[in-house]
């Protein structure tokens, strides 16, 4: 593997975001509503290999004490190689002294439990699109 990792939205196949999201079985939306979120994150990741999109992630957060994390996605041909370690620890490199959270896809707790993240016992959500998130939900 040749890595290349961007920390800004400059360049971007939005339609490759949203393709990726899809091949894992996660939510996505138009290009440009992705580009949207992502622009006006805190921090975004954006992994290449061999100038191909493999994988990528972003928070949100107030630069402070707070933050959250969204949209971790992995190619699966590339899940297992180091990549979404990877994404996880440039976004925490960029929110250092702050709380995360993040939404895990179901059936990848574990994967962030081995970075340090715990489940937790309050979290709740209120969602737009309920039917699309139903797996999140209880």
């Amino acid at each position: 593997m040749s890595l290349e990792i961007k920390t800004d939205c400059n360049n971007i196949d939005w339609n490759e975001v949203v393709n990726i999201l899809k091949i894992v079985d996660m939510a996505y939306h138009n290009p440009e509503t992705h580009q949207k979120a992502f622009e006006a994150s805190h921090a975004v990741v954006f992994v290449y290999d061999n100038n191909k999109l493999v994988g990528f992630g972003r928070a949100i957060s107030d630069g402070t004490y707070q933050g959250a994390i969204y949209d971790v996605a992995v190619l699966p041909e590339t899940q297992g190689t180091g990549v979404g370690k990877l994404i996880i620890n440039k976004i925490r490199e960029a929110l250092h002294d702050c709380n995360l959270i993040l939404y895990a896809t179901p059936g990848m707790e574990g994967f962030y439990q081995k970075l340090g993240f715990g489940l937790m016992t309050t979290g709740m959500a209120m969602f737009t699109t309920s039917k699309a998130m139903s797996k999140f939900t209880k």
